[in-house]
C-alpha cells in the first residue's frame, strides 16, 4: 500500500471506473477497481487510509447505500461520490450521510484531484490519531494495579509522601513506582504525565 493508502473507485460503468483509474494512476495514487458497492465492501477490510470515489446509481446496493453501510461497520475512509444524474436533493442527502463532496459526470479531473488530495490528507492525518490512541491506551494497559494507583495520585496533584500515606507503602516504593509509571509511559515530567493520562480518558475523581 502507498503512504497515501488505496484509493477505491466504484462505479458499474466500466469506461467511466477504468478512465477515472488510468487518471489516478498516471499520478502515482495507488488504486484499486470495483465494479458494484458489494465487490469494494468484499475487499474492504480493515484500511484505515485512503478514500473512496463512488458512484451513486449503481444496480443493487446504490452509492447512497454504500454510505450507510460504510457508516455501519464504522469505515474510516473518506467518500466521494460522482454521478451523472446529479439533483440537489441526491447531493444533499449524500452529504448528510457522510460523503465529503459531490461531483457530476462528466467529472472536473483537477477540482476532483485537488478534493482527493485533501480527503487523503484528512485520512492520514486520522489514521495517525488513532494509532497513538491506540499506542497510548497500550502503555496505560501495562500499568500493574499499584502503579495505576500511583498514577491516578499524580493527577490527583499528590505529592510523593502523601502518596506514600494514603496508600501505606513507603516513600522509596512510591518513588520505584513513579519511576516504572513514568517509563512505561514515556513521560518526561509530572506534566506530561498528566497530560498523557488525561488525553487516555483518566480523571482526577
Amino acid at each position: 500500500m502507498s503512504a497515501e493508502g488505496i484509493i477505491h473507485i466504484v462505479d458499474d460503468d466500466r469506461a467511466a471506473r477504468e478512465g477515472l483509474g488510468f487518471l489516478l494512476s498516471s499520478l502515482g495514487l495507488e488504486i484499486e477497481l470495483h465494479s458494484s458497492a458489494t465487490a469494494l465492501l468484499a475487499k474492504l477490510g480493515t484500511q484505515r487510509e485512503g478514500c473512496i470515489i463512488a458512484d451513486v446509481r449503481m444496480p443493487g446496493i446504490t452509492g447512497l447505500d454504500l454510505l450507510d453501510e460504510l457508516a455501519r461497520i464504522e469505515c474510516p475512509l473518506p467518500v466521494i461520490m460522482v454521478t451523472g444524474h446529479g439533483d440537489v436533493p441526491m447531493a444533499v442527502r449524500a452529504m448528510r450521510s457522510g460523503a465529503i463532496d459531490f461531483f457530476e459526470k462528466p467529472v472536473n479531473g483537477m477540482a476532483l484531484i485537488e478534493r482527493l488530495r485533501e480527503a487523503l490528507a484528512e485520512s492520514h492525518t486520522r489514521a495517525e490519531a488513532e494509532q497513538g490512541a491506540v499506542q497510548l491506551r497500550r502503555r496505560i494497559d501495562s500499568l500493574t494495579a499499584r502503579e495505576a494507583e500511583v498514577a491516578r495520585a499524580v493527577l490527583a496533584g499528590r505529592q510523593n509522601k502523601q502518596i506514600a500515606a494514603d496508600l501505606g507503602i513507603s516513600l522509596k516504593t512510591v518513588e520505584i513506582h513513579r519511576h516504572h509509571v513514568m517509563e512505561k509511559m514515556g513521560a518526561g515530567s509530572a506534566a506530561e504525565l498528566v497530560r498523557l493520562l488525561v488525553a487516555g480518558g483518566w480523571s482526577e475523581t
